[in-house]
């Protein structure tokens, strides 16, 4: 049953919006301070790469069972639970830390469980935006999520790279758990809509979802290798997802400050690009557009690679224009699958594509840690780089990518009010 959001709910869902922007900067800080302790204290890409591994599939295994949760629970207790054991599992880390304990199987325990938690969190609250904000005013609220997220996880690495400068890991992890009961704080107070489902809305298996997608992915000309384009280049920008914080303190010999100032640069370009794409009304060429901007970001991944000895400065400005890139790409990619997907499809494609990402990721990033200890991180950057720009120019070339047919949907769907994966993860 369609919940129809008030002007009261719309004041409610802001104050529980700034709950949550603390919220994500305690996440944000955590984040960093774990990957960082991991990187100081053992210097191992195959510990980096286990510990991408342990946060990624919790997620793929937890998420279509947290979404089935989130449509049939109440959302508002479903948060306040999952955030309440996030941040008891916090507190138990930092007594371990304070007893000396940090075994680095607890650590990767401990990211799996933020990763489930995490899992039911998101689409939870991602479900109550339509039902307390009214229509008319979706659009702006998607932008403002957009644009202040990007601030949050531009601010979180500079806070938790000084946090660290002073205090110790233990400490810092208490900004988790001050962030936490900020956010609960209006999460108590609010009222979250409750949505009922209805009995008789038709049922389908996720096999015959699927099946159905794929199929109607099959009948449309260049998707599928659009997707699978969008696989490959997911694949191989795992070694810089996984190995940056390695390749600062171990290539350049860089402490906490510099890595939260590089980890800054990239979130810098996001923002740029992405006001760049919001008042670009319009995309020509897209496939064109998208190829020449995959090729330039793969080139800023070798230049990265290839940055001399502590040139931190060289590092942000490479970022930076990687950063600045990848809402170009992803702003495209969503614009051309709202074109051609039937509107009625569009779910369960968007799924596939979302699965399909998921699925290379944490396999990506198990190779990732052999890789970096037997080629070395420079070399693993560069070799990707090299690959990225070769998969790329060769999908254009021999592919079906200039088969797809941008007028089979006219009436596109708006990027506001959809939940479109993207082309980077």
């Amino acid at each position: 049953m369609e919940v129809k959001p008030t002007n009261s709910s719309f004041r409610q869902y802001m104050s529980f919006w700034g709950g949550q922007m603390f919220s994500l900067l305690g996440s944000m800080v955590v984040h960093f301070v774990i990957i960082w302790y991991l990187t100081e204290t053992t210097e191992s890409a195959l510990v980096l790469a286990f510990a991408s591994f342990f946060f990624i599939l919790p997620m793929i295994v937890v998420f279509p069972i947290a979404g089935v949760f989130s449509d049939r629970l109440d959302r508002k207790k479903l948060i306040i639970t999952v955030d309440s054991l996030q941040a008891a599992t916090t507190v138990v880390l930092i007594l371990l830390f304070a007893i000396g304990y940090t075994n680095i199987g607890i650590i990767f325990l401990f990211i799996a469980l933020r990763s489930v938690f995490q899992a039911f969190h998101q689409p939870t609250v991602n479900a109550v935006i339509p039902t307390m904000v009214p229509k008319e005013k979706l659009s702006r609220i998607n932008g403002l999520n957009f644009l202040a997220s990007g601030v949050i996880q531009l601010i979180g690495p500079a806070l938790a790279g000084t946090l660290l400068i002073f205090i110790s890991v233990e400490q810092a992890l208490w900004t988790d758990i001050i962030t936490f009961f900020i956010a609960l704080v209006p999460l108590i107070l609010i009222t979250i809509p409750k949505v009922k489902i209805e009995k008789e809305a038709k049922e389908e298996s996720f096999k015959e979802e699927f099946k159905d997608g794929i199929k109607s992915l099959r009948t449309i000309p260049g998707v599928m290798s659009l997707l699978f384009m969008a696989m490959l280049i997911n694949f191989l920008i795992q070694p810089i997802s996984v190995l940056s914080s390695l390749f600062i303190y171990s290539n350049h010999a860089g402490n906490e400050l510099e890595y939260a100032f590089i980890s800054m640069g990239i979130q810098t370009g996001i923002i740029c690009g992405a006001l760049v794409t919001t008042f670009k009304k319009q995309w020509k060429n897209k496939i064109p557009i998208t190829i020449i901007c995959l090729i330039i970001f793969m080139i800023g991944y070798a230049f990265m690679s290839l940055a001399p000895y502590r040139a931190f400065l060289y590092i942000f400005l490479v970022n930076v224009s990687m950063g600045f890139i990848l809402p170009i790409i992803n702003t495209i990619f969503q614009t051309i699958m709202q074109t051609i997907i039937p509107h009625e499809k569009f779910g369960r494609v968007s799924s596939i594509d979302s699965t399909l990402s998921m699925l290379i990721t944490p396999i990506g990033a198990l190779i990732v840690g052999p890789l970096a200890e037997l080629m070395g991180i420079t070399n693993l950057f560069l070799s990707s780089a090299v690959l990225g720009v070769s998969v790329t120019i060769f999908m254009y070339l021999f592919s079906g990518l200039r088969k797809l047919d941008f007028k089979v949907i006219t009436d596109t769907i708006p990027a506001s009010e959809v939940d479109t994966p993207s082309i980077i993860e």
